[in-house]
């Protein structure tokens, strides 16, 4: 399955992507449009935001949920797995998934949230809240990373070419 690079529907997929909380309430959709419409070459019109999410949700990409009595979405398990395959495009890549699993104490939650600010920047894409994968070989970066904010016993990496994906 795939959604158009560039299209209302894949900035909306990468956007919930980026999301802190994880979703984006309905609300928040309809009246910010122009939050949601960056890099997308067209006006956005509401019509056309509202056939997107239906879109979506009819291709099981996002999940409609309710919070605090609000409408709101968020990927799916077939969202994220369509945007780690479709967007994370590296040159010349050499077969090998990078996979960082943590389990950071909620004590240390500020160094929890810095490594994901990181590993969203770095180009990871999150399998779960605390297991991220990328194509992108920085795995001496991530170590550094790991060492220098102390974090060691609470994380593990992998490097793989034997990843199987169900698409």
């Amino acid at each position: 399955m795939k959604v158009k690079k560039g299209s209302l529907s894949d900035l909306i997929l990468l956007y919930l992507e980026k999301t802190v909380d994880g979703y984006v309430r309905l609300e928040d959709f309809l009246y910010n449009t122009h939050i949601y419409a960056r890099g997308y070459d067209r006006p956005l019109k509401k019509s056309a935001l509202a056939q997107a999410l239906k879109r979506l949700r009819e291709k099981e990409l996002l999940e409609e949920i309710f919070e605090s009595g609000n409408l709101a979405y968020k990927l799916s398990a077939a969202g994220q797995d369509l945007l780690l395959f479709q967007h994370d495009e590296v040159e010349d890549w050499d077969g090998k998934w990078r996979i960082i699993i943590f389990d950071i104490p909620e004590k240390q939650r500020k160094i929890r949230r810095i490594l994901r600010g990181k590993l969203k920047e770095w180009g990871f894409k999150p399998w779960q809240k605390s297991v991220w994968a990328t194509r992108r070989n920085i795995i001496e970066k991530l170590k550094d990373l790991i060492l220098e904010l102390k974090i060691s016993k609470w994380v593990a990496l992998i490097e793989s070419d034997n990843v199987f994906f169900k698409t």
